[in-house]
């Protein structure tokens, strides 16, 4: 199915306005540092960008999904960090507030993509940040390239991965589409529409937990002794509560001020 240009438009403004909007191993693929040519491929539902919100830092969970965020449903961390915020903010404690900044759901972005040269592999996941998600948009509403993922006309990307040397910097990705289009298929792939048929709902990419593994999982982060220091004497009373819920946690803290 061809883009959706309007719902592109829609995404790279809410992205460029701040606004809202882990899978599996074999399916994912992370660039190599240097220069790789990859191409972005169609999807049913004309959307090859799909954004996700996932929270990091809760013990050593790669990333957790983030069911509020993506779903509207129940998420114990956002409510958890949501409430370390106020106190924070109430209290003018910026340990506390920077506690809650890391349980904060982030965002990434995913796309299916075909890596030329590697063919054979199949299609990939590729997940990204935001510098590379908005020039992505760029290219498609751009009318110099517009559809850069049909399989007729449209255009292989050249994208190159750094890994800065410096301590406590990012990777930056740079991201050129070719300026000649050109065919998805060549004589490499036996059956384009075999491919194309490969691939997988992102949707369906992700370990979706419930409201109560979640719970124990952020549970298990505030009691253990690998959870992240702080030298916030309130912070430390919620990872005490080794046998209470977190509400229950907050709560006591609430009371004990």
């Amino acid at each position: 199915m061809a883009i959706n240009i309007e719902a592109m438009r829609a995404k790279l403004n809410a992205s460029k306005n701040g606004g809202k909007s882990g899978g599996k191993s074999s399916t994912m693929w992370k660039p190599k540092q240097g220069d790789q040519n990859i191409r972005i491929l169609p999807t049913a539902d004309g959307d090859p960008f799909r954004e996700f919100h996932f929270h990091y830092n809760v013990g050593k969970n790669p990333g957790i999904y983030c069911n509020k965020r993506n779903d509207n449903g129940d998420c114990p961390i956002c409510d958890f960090a949501s409430q370390l915020w106020r106190d924070g903010t109430q209290n003018d404690d910026q340990n506390i507030k920077n506690e809650a900044k890391k349980l904060f759901a982030r965002k990434r972005y995913y796309s299916p993509v075909l890596v030329r040269g590697n063919e054979a592999d199949g299609v990939k996941i590729w997940a990204y940040g935001k510098t590379a998600y908005e020039p992505l948009l760029g290219y498609v509403l751009d009318p110099d390239y517009g559809d850069i993922t049909d399989a007729e006309v449209g255009t292989d990307i050249k994208l190159t991965y750094s890994i800065p040397g410096t301590p406590g910097s990012f990777p930056k990705t740079v991201l050129q589409p070719r300026r000649r289009p050109s065919v998805l298929c060549d004589d490499s792939i036996a059956n384009c529409q075999d491919l194309l048929d490969s691939v997988p709902n992102i949707d369906n990419l992700f370990d979706v937990k419930s409201t109560e593994d979640v719970q124990a999982l952020l549970d298990g982060y505030l009691s253990s002794d690998g959870s992240a220091e702080s030298s916030s004497n309130e912070t430390q009373k919620f990872k005490q509560k080794t046998g209470e819920s977190v509400d229950k946690a907050f709560a006591a803290f609430m009371s004990d001020e």
